[in-house]
């Protein structure tokens, strides 16, 4: 089968990761247990995810001249991703994540960094590339108007669309009815239909969104009925980075030419494998060990 090739229009970041027993109040120093440097940022996190499931992966986004911003290159170029279209900025800082973790739970500061220069001119430098691709996936770490800017292109050009609407934000109607397929999990659901139940909200946007449930799985509306398409039991030791794991998986799925729910349930075995690991790329799953989870072959 030929590779997909995929555009992913998001995010790159560092995240510092410091551990300790107790979280410093105001003005509090406390001895932490251990710090560590690993690169994420939901755009990265798919890249790296879609080209360790086989895709021809293209990253479109923004790092600074800086430490950072080298080592998130170079962390692409190990797994495989594509630079071709990430700019390093002159005099800006790589985006970073300032993690705490304390007390059984986190604490986040997000410096955006150069992920704010993933601006709609920037798209536009890469629109003649966007033709080219089987799939855009974007996420919304970067411009509320690149979101919707980027939409409008794939419309026109006639690319599909995946849009994964984390963090949660409103986004328009047009952006809604732009978009190939749309998967908030069940918070960001409620932000994006504020006015519609979960069931209506699928009805109205059949085979374009699919809400990720957790561990119950992920559902949409098929034309006919709503369907379910179940996860898989995993002994689980760390979630971060399974929602991103699922959309780069989805999408490779799709790029392919798959169906929906056969995608769907794909990606939920690459995501079900990605929980048995630590991290957010840490525990993202290779092609050959998803396709060991459906029984071999190409699923």
């Amino acid at each position: 089968m030929k590779k997909p090739k995929i555009g992913v229009i998001g995010s790159s970041s560092m995240d510092l990761v410091v551990s300790s027993e107790k979280r410093p109040g105001a003005g509090e120093t406390v001895l932490g247990e251990s710090f560590k440097t690993v690169p994420g940022g939901k755009g990265a996190n798919q890249a790296v995810a879609a080209s360790r499931l086989g895709a021809e992966v293209y990253m479109i986004g923004c790092v600074g001249e800086d430490f950072y911003g080298k080592q998130i290159i170079n962390n692409f170029i190990q797994n495989g991703v594509k630079t071709d279209y990430v700019r390093s900025l002159t005099g800006m800082e790589s985006g970073t994540a300032h993690i705490i973790l304390a007390e059984g739970d986190n604490s986040i500061v997000v410096v955006a960094g150069a992920n704010k220069y993933v601006t709609p001119d920037y798209i536009t430098n890469t629109i003649s590339f966007l033709r080219t691709c089987d799939l855009v996936m974007i996420q919304q770490e970067v411009p509320e108007e690149t979101v919707a800017y980027t939409a409008q292109i794939c419309k026109e050009i006639g690319v599909p669309l995946l849009l994964n609407p984390a963090p949660a934000r409103e986004i328009t109607s047009t952006v809604i009815e732009q978009a190939t397929y749309i998967t908030p999990n069940e918070h960001e659901a409620s932000v994006l239909f504020q006015h519609l139940s979960q069931s209506e909200a699928l009805k109205q946007f059949e085979n374009k969104v699919m809400i990720t449930e957790g561990a119950n799985g992920v559902r949409y509306y098929n034309g006919e009925r709503e369907v379910l398409v179940p996860t898989y039991p995993v002994e689980v030791l760390d979630t971060t980075g399974a929602g991103d794991t699922f959309n780069a998986a989805f999408g490779v799925a799709i790029a392919e030419g798959r169906e929906i729910e056969e995608s769907i349930g794909f990606a939920n075995r690459a995501a079900s494998l990605s929980v048995t690991g630590f991290g957010a790329q840490g525990g993202m799953p290779l092609r050959e060990d998803v396709d060991k989870m459906l029984g071999g072959g190409q699923g």
